[in-house]
């Protein structure tokens, strides 16, 4: 009876191939050395990509609302207004146009991660029997943090603005405060550049509350937060005496940050790009190059296995 054989280990031989330093199969080698390394890192470069320039990240901003307010309601077509803000100094300046309204604020975390995520804010502003709401411009102001990457931090402000030609009773708003970059944040350190107040309520001359000025100098920032997608809703039919209400709502949505990688960011990004090439060229050069010397395509000494550890 024959006894049935398996195999149950095997390891390759390593034969050793010699030749003098100044041969034909030195400058083989070389020259395959040169076009196994080289041309991978060629071809990433020049497929655009290679050096990892921007990036992103996601994050949950904390933002805040500062409790200030400026409001400008048109109460005819001829330009009269009344006008409210949280600021003693705008308000002193207001005269007869003042107008002081009643205000509720409520902030909610809704999935209690800690940040706040929607501002829910309601305005009932008192107009006599003889008046008629046809504008409304309300300036929000909030503070802005991120901290995943750089720490940043700003003052940042919502516009809205509506205007009819029909005498309204009610705006509503709901829209999302996001994130608007003309330029990067950084990957690291502390940007407090814009944690600067939106309107200066310390001043006394009324340019500062003026609000061309005000949305001209926020609007010259590279980064500020905008109210996208409001969707204004203007009711019509206000009882007499009743008052005229604003009513807002404003998300805080997670954003996508755009900042420049980190040196060892950058390396990790385009060390894989390059190994992931290179991996292909050492496979068909280690194929060539067992074929030239198993075939003695160029002349060598071979050194098979068993005389390698021979004394």
């Amino acid at each position: 009876n024959r006894m049935t054989v398996y195999e149950i280990y095997s390891h390759p031989s390593l034969t050793r191939y010699k030749t003098n330093i100044c041969t034909k199969a030195t400058l083989f080698l070389l020259i395959v050395l040169v076009l196994t390394y080289i041309p991978p890192l060629l071809i990433v470069y020049r497929s655009q990509g290679f050096w990892l320039k921007l990036s992103t990240y996601e994050e949950q901003p904390s933002v805040r609302f500062q409790h200030q307010v400026l409001m400008i309601v048109g109460t005819s077509l001829d330009g009269d207004y009344v006008t409210w803000s949280t600021f003693k100094n705008f308000n002193n300046l207001q005269g007869s146009n003042l107008r002081v309204p009643l205000v509720l604020v409520r902030e909610e975390d809704r999935n209690q991660d800690g940040k706040m995520d929607q501002l829910n804010f309601k305005l009932e502003l008192p107009v006599g029997p003889l008046e008629q709401v046809y504008s409304v411009q309300l300036i929000l102001c909030f503070s802005y943090e991120l901290f995943r990457k750089s720490t940043f931090v700003m003052q940042s402000m919502a516009f809205i603005q509506h205007a009819s030609p029909i005498p309204g009773a009610q705006l509503y708003v709901n829209g999302d405060l996001r994130l608007q970059q003309l330029q990067p944040l950084g990957h690291r350190g502390i940007d407090t550049r814009y944690n600067i107040p939106v309107i200066d309520g310390t001043s006394p001359f009324a340019r500062a509350y003026d609000l061309t000025n005000i949305i001209g100098q926020y609007q010259s920032r590279n980064v500020t937060s905008v109210l996208f997608n409001p969707s204004p809703v203007w009711l019509v039919g206000r009882a007499t005496n009743a008052p005229f209400v604003i009513n807002a709502v404003i998300r805080y949505p997670g954003e996508i940050i755009t900042y420049p990688p980190g040196f060892w960011e950058m390396i990790k990004f385009a060390w894989v790009q390059y190994v992931s090439v290179l991996l292909i060229f050492l496979w068909v050069f280690e194929r060539i190059k067992i074929f030239v010397f198993q075939n003695q395509v160029l002349t060598t000494v071979p050194v098979p296995p068993y005389k390698q550890h021979q004394p």
